[in-house]
């Protein structure tokens, strides 16, 4: 007979009520289950075994041989088992084992929890709440502690091996697991529910880019894209929300990496899981008892300059060591790698405003700004969608200054189509834009096919306005396109938001680059001996039917009383290709 039946027949008043009959239950109490007093029964002798197993290891309980110590446990448990002439099936006996190995060397009532492999979080609200997150949504777990001193236990069994403290004068702590999980706990008097422990599992084995293309956080192409990215050392940012999947993001991303280069990563508690051979694993250190010897990250970033480094990664930026990896992002560490809290890829950059001016240095915004949009290539933006999916929602370049702001333009798309059976569903897709920076593929012998920007093919026939070559003149840049006089008119065909001596697209907002095509016409015009207000038609080509007010805003102010006619017209492919928001084509009268 099992224990569970053997306590339910020897307790009192247990008998199961007549046929018919009631037991009384008192008002606002609810009845108790069946199996309630059992249950109870199993946790004291849970505990009576486990207190006598502590008692005659004593001494010996060296956790550093962990398979000798658990043998010695099994040991002494089934001798104690033996002693008290305890009849258990063998079920309850492998489970009260495991309980007790639990307790004494591992977490207590956490470890199924971390063995779990489809849990992904773990939250311990107080000794008798435990919630987790299962396909990123939360249930409760059918397990507690005994009390608050029994958390604070556990708390001390993993903050104890790295060497970091928490108590009433540092009540909160970071730490991590021997499996890279990240810990996070706080305690009374800031909590007022009990010692509170959150885990942030990480998978045995780190997922790779098939893992996420399997689960729909991005499709092929876009960490086609991302490798060409990181091999040619651009500098990149994660941004999202918590629980977004920065941090699997940033170990995917950082796979790319060649593995003949020096990294060194700088994080709060150590978490990211490199595979490459020459890794340098740096990590911030809280202050001790009389408030000294605290190590940030900041410290160690500036250190690492001096550690002759090939990469950077910066596990989290979240206040001055923001302006640190800016500067070192500018100065010849290109490359690096980190992650911030944001909600989109704009917002991420006014966190890294709001970060630098933590600092306390009083430095002009506009030269924050022009060191972020010289040092930050690329914004990496990770959501988890009500669903519980986590994604890439957008992928997006950082183009330069504007005036006083930072461009920013998307490369790929999160487009939601709707919803079935509870799940969110939608593709990811590129924009059909090339960002700027695809000169630098060029340069590191990176070769990515037009489909990866959702172009299928390139035009099989192209023309002088393709080409950049006048039809009777020499080679202009693509885009600058040439004036043509004829009967009495001068016609401009095509021009595009390029700077005439470079070749490049200037200018990444729409009332920039509509205000670089116009100079160009006026240049143009004048050259013919005509002249901007001698303009009697115009056609133009918006890329994104968006920008047709700050197109407007833009030409009104070149054209304010008189404007000539004009209508809109398709974007040529060539000039989406070249990442063009606007082509103006004029008809002038000539002099």
């Amino acid at each position: 007979m099992s224990l569970l039946r053997r306590i339910e027949r020897a307790r009192p008043g247990t008998d199961a009520p007549a046929a018919g009959s009631t037991t009384p239950v008192a008002p606002g109490v609810p009845p108790r289950s069946p199996q309630a007093p059992g249950r109870q029964l199993l946790r004291d002798i849970k505990l009576r075994l486990q207190n006598r197993v502590m008692v005659d290891l004593g001494s010996k309980l060296d956790l550093s041989n962990e398979p000798e110590i658990r043998r010695r446990i099994e040991e002494i448990f089934s001798r104690v088992i033996d002693e008290e002439g305890l009849a258990i099936t063998r079920a309850e006996r492998v489970r009260l084992l495991e309980q007790v190995t639990d307790e004494l060397i591992g977490l207590g009532p956490l470890e199924p929890l971390l063995r779990d492999e489809s849990i992904t979080e773990i939250m311990v609200n107080g000794p008798r709440q435990i919630y987790i997150e299962r396909s990123g949504k939360l249930e409760r777990a059918d397990v507690a502690f005994q009390s608050g001193e029994h958390v604070m236990r556990i708390i001390d069994r993993i903050i104890a091996p790295i060497g970091r403290r928490i108590d009433e004068s540092s009540p909160t702590v970071d730490a991590r697991l021997a499996d890279g999980s990240r810990v996070n706990a706080i305690i009374p008097p800031l909590s007022l529910v009990g010692p509170v422990v959150t885990i942030r599992k990480f998978a045995t084995n780190p997922f790779t880019v098939d893992d996420l293309i399997r689960f729909g956080t991005a499709t092929p192409e876009m960490f086609e894209f991302l490798k060409g990215c990181v091999q040619a050392r651009l500098n990149i940012f994660v941004s999202g929300g918590t629980g977004s999947g920065k941090t699997t993001t940033l170990n995917v991303l950082s796979s790319f990496i060649p593995d003949d280069e020096r990294i060194i990563t700088i994080e709060d508690a150590a978490e990211l899981q490199l595979r490459q051979r020459h890794v340098v694993t740096l990590e911030a250190r809280p202050p001790n008892v009389e408030g000294r010897g605290a190590i940030s990250i900041r410290d160690l970033l500036r250190n690492s300059l001096h550690m002759r480094p090939d990469r950077i990664i910066v596990g989290e930026c979240r206040s001055g060591e923001a302006l640190d990896m800016l500067q070192a992002m500018n100065t010849g560490q290109d490359g690096s790698l980190s992650t911030g809290h944001a909600n989109s890829p704009r917002d991420m950059l006014h966190r890294l405003e709001t970060m630098v001016l933590m600092t306390g240095y009083e430095l002009p915004l506009r030269a924050i700004r022009e060191q972020m949009s010289a040092a930050v290539d690329l914004i990496v933006h990770t959501a988890r969608l009500k669903d519980g999916s986590r994604k890439i929602v957008t992928i997006s370049e950082v183009q330069g200054m504007e005036g006083d702001q930072i461009v920013v333009q998307h490369v790929f798309t999160f487009e939601h189509t709707g919803v079935r059976d509870g799940k969110i569903e939608g593709y990811l897709k590129p924009t059909g834009i090339r960002p700027q920076f695809t000169r630098k593929f060029e340069a590191n012998s990176i070769d990515l096919p037009l489909s990866t920007f959702g172009v299928t093919a390139e035009p099989t026939t192209p023309g002088p306005e393709q080409t950049g070559q006048a039809a009777d003149g020499p080679r202009e840049p693509r885009g600058y396109s040439p004036a043509v006089k004829a009967g009495g008119m001068v016609y401009v065909s095509g021009m595009g938001p390029v700077d005439p001596q470079t070749g490049e697209v200037v200018g990444g907002t729409i009332q920039g680059q509509t205000r670089q095509c116009l100079q160009n016409l006026q240049a143009r015009l004048e050259a013919e001996g005509s002249s901007l207000d001698k303009v009697v038609w115009a056609t133009w080509a918006l890329r994104e039917l968006d920008d047709l007010d700050g197109f407007t805003n833009e030409w009104e102010s070149w054209f304010a009383d008189d404007s000539p006619a004009r209508q809109a017209a398709m974007m040529p492919l060539p000039r989406r290709l070249a990442g063009f928001r606007i082509s103006i084509w004029i008809i002038a009268e000539a002099k």
